[in-house]
């Protein structure tokens, strides 16, 4: 199997395995026992904080600075931000290509007549920034939260965060983040980027499964989802899962200090996937661009995602066809993708229906090979052509 799904979950990184088992051969750990084996699982995560805070570029063991909240992954980060950053009462607002976990969470405090104001895209997927401040300003009350991904997790590209952070000071709102997407991908600083809270989940970015986090800022004033522990001053009370938080930071600190080499890898071989399968199949479109002919139209995108629309084929077709073949990759959000709604990301750009419907995602790796790249273009080009003939001779 050539797995091209990494936008979805990446391959822990056997150096990550290695802490993690060395914790879990450890002895018992829970942090918020008094013992010395208590005391011994705290130091850990007090060292794990240290590593996250200086990956991130922001010190996280200063009183009242920032501070990193953990939870299970990305989904509870976005889920504790929405509910939990704003004043119950206050409008938020967010873009028409969120993640699912943002866009539920939205759509069901509308349902309690909480005010959602949505931000559009243009056809590249590029959030509409120069409407945000009307938005936030607009109705008869400014806006309480802004939540904005850091990059697309389906096209890749990259969104104006550094603008929309700037728009939210000066406007004194808070400013959410999810950059789960681009950590480990593209260079981060959370002490410069202007955010209250910036979401974040370790199976990104080859760490494990079940443990995200949650930055915010000092000063900022969070609102619990769960009650009943004292851990984590009380913001996401629960037994913390100290080997998991070990090999977070160990995800992180790799991921970023290997960053300078790994970025320019992984945008060579995204590009050597889609002129490959550009080259065989022409037609075909790359999603992130203004014009599909000029790469001097290109939205930024991440170095490792690309977003292509097979036309004249099924994406789901084309997904069991390539499952079939031996290549993994998806055709939209990993949490949606077992469901046949056309992806709610295309459809906010304004792409034509043909587009939307035969739309699959790719994401490679620093694991990613030439060969495993080369292959995969074989791969899909052959199921490509199969499908395309297939549904001909029906016509």
């Amino acid at each position: 199997m050539i797995y091209l799904d990494n936008n979805a979950t990446t391959e822990i990184d056997p150096r990550v395995v290695d802490v993690m088992l060395d914790v879990l051969r450890s002895g018992p750990c829970n942090a918020s026992s008094q013992h010395a084996v208590g005391r011994a699982a705290r130091l850990r995560i007090d060292e794990a904080i240290d590593m996250i805070g200086s990956a991130i570029d922001s010190p996280l063991d200063q009183p009242g600075g920032p501070r990193l909240i953990f939870t299970s992954g990305g989904t509870e980060s976005n889920n504790l931000a929405l509910r939990g950053l704003a004043d119950p009462d206050a409008p938020i607002v967010i873009s028409r290509i969120e993640h699912p976990s943002v866009i539920a969470v939205a759509e069901q405090l509308a349902a309690q007549r909480r005010e959602i104001r949505w931000l559009d895209v243009d056809r590249a997927g590029v959030a509409k920034i120069d409407s945000l401040a009307d938005l936030i300003q607009g109705g008869n009350r400014t806006a309480g939260l802004v939540s904005l991904m850091s990059a697309n997790n389906e096209t890749g590209v990259i969104q104006p965060i550094e603008q929309a952070a700037q728009i939210c000071r000066d406007l004194g709102v808070t400013f959410h983040v999810d950059a789960t997407q681009s950590i480990g991908k593209v260079p981060i600083s959370f002490r410069t980027l202007g955010a209250s809270a910036v979401t974040m989940s370790a199976h990104k970015f080859h760490g494990p499964t079940g443990i995200g986090g949650l930055w915010i800022d000092g000063g900022v004033k969070l609102l619990p989802l769960l009650h009943g522990g004292e851990q984590q001053l009380e913001s996401r009370p629960g037994t913390e899962p100290v080997p998991l938080i070990c090999g977070m930071a160990t995800a992180l600190q790799l991921a970023t200090s290997e960053l300078p080499q790994i970025q320019p890898r992984l945008g060579s071989l995204r590009d050597r996937l889609e002129q490959g399968l550009r080259s065989a199949h022409p037609p075909l479109v790359v999603h992130g661009c203004l014009s599909e002919e000029a790469d001097a139209a290109r939205a930024p995108r991440l170095p490792n995602t690309t977003c292509l629309s097979f036309l004249g084929a099924d994406r789901q077709s084309m997904l069991m066809a390539l499952d079939m073949a031996g290549v993994a990759c998806s055709s939209g959000s990993a949490c949606s993708s077992g469901s046949s709604p056309p992806s709610h990301v295309l459809l906010a750009m304004g792409l034509p229906a043909e587009q939307v419907q035969s739309a699959l995602r790719f994401g490679v790796s620093k694991f990613s090979t030439e060969k495993k790249i080369d292959s995969a273009i074989e791969r899909i080009s052959s199921c490509y052509k199969r499908l395309t003939q297939k549904r001909s001779v029906e016509n």
